[in-house]
């Protein structure tokens, strides 16, 4: 008799300058701790939430009170750490100068792929940016989070300086929003089933069996 456990694929996607998407990825640890009988397969997929941030970013402030105003931006901080309470996550965010635009971060978590370490850089940018103010669009910053989780790091910094990978993650961000994406995080389960916002470790199980139960289906359902 076969005692392996059953292996799900999951499919996150998700932007390394959502605070929700940190919260979404610390929940997801949660409930992969708590699971029994199925493992989870992880692979990150990007999701832009402004492609058209310049390559240096823009004041984050500035653009935050713009876009809500100073009172809107600052209960919008409130519920974000509401919702992080019991995750561990330290938010900075009057550390956070810049909005950066997160291409090459997506890239850098694309090419992780290859050493497997695609999750322990996904957590690497969040915390660099949240806990810590750090300008994640920056190549220096990208390079020393590929140092500290194993890549080659002379390789890195000449794949940043070319165009390598650039269409294929504008491609997967478009693949995204075909899906009906308009919002990270979000968590695709076997190419089939997608479950989308940052839910907590219950939420999360619950789905990951619905989906392992069910992927005989041949639909891509939307659960809320």
């Amino acid at each position: 008799m076969d005692n392996q456990p059953r292996v799900l694929h999951l499919d996150i996607i998700s932007d390394v300058i959502c605070p929700w998407c940190f919260i979404g990825k610390r929940k997801l640890d949660a409930a992969l701790g708590e699971l029994e009988d199925l493992r989870v397969n992880l692979i990150w997929r990007p999701f832009q939430l402004d492609p058209t941030t310049p390559p240096d970013g823009y004041d984050r402030r500035k653009e935050m009170e713009k876009k809500f105003g100073a009172d809107g931006a600052r209960k919008l901080a409130d519920n974000i750490l509401a919702a992080a309470d019991g995750t561990g996550i330290n938010f900075a965010f009057d550390q956070i100068e810049r909005t950066p635009n997160t291409l090459n971060a997506h890239r850098l978590i694309r090419w992780a792929a290859s050493t497997g370490s695609q999750h322990q850089v996904a957590e690497a940018l969040f915390c660099r940016y949240f806990e810590r103010g750090e300008d994640v669009g920056r190549k220096d910053v990208l390079l020393d989070i590929a140092t500290e989780n194993g890549m080659d790091t002379e390789l890195v910094g000449r794949l940043l300086d070319s165009e390598a990978d650039v269409q294929e993650t504008r491609n997967d961000d478009a693949a995204a929003r075909d899906l009906g994406v308009a919002g990270v995080p979000a968590f695709l389960a076997g190419g089939k089933f997608l479950l989308l916002g940052a839910q907590d470790s219950d939420r999360l199980k619950r789905f990951f069996k619905k989906a392992d139960e069910k992927l005989s289906t041949q639909t891509t359902e939307v659960a809320s």
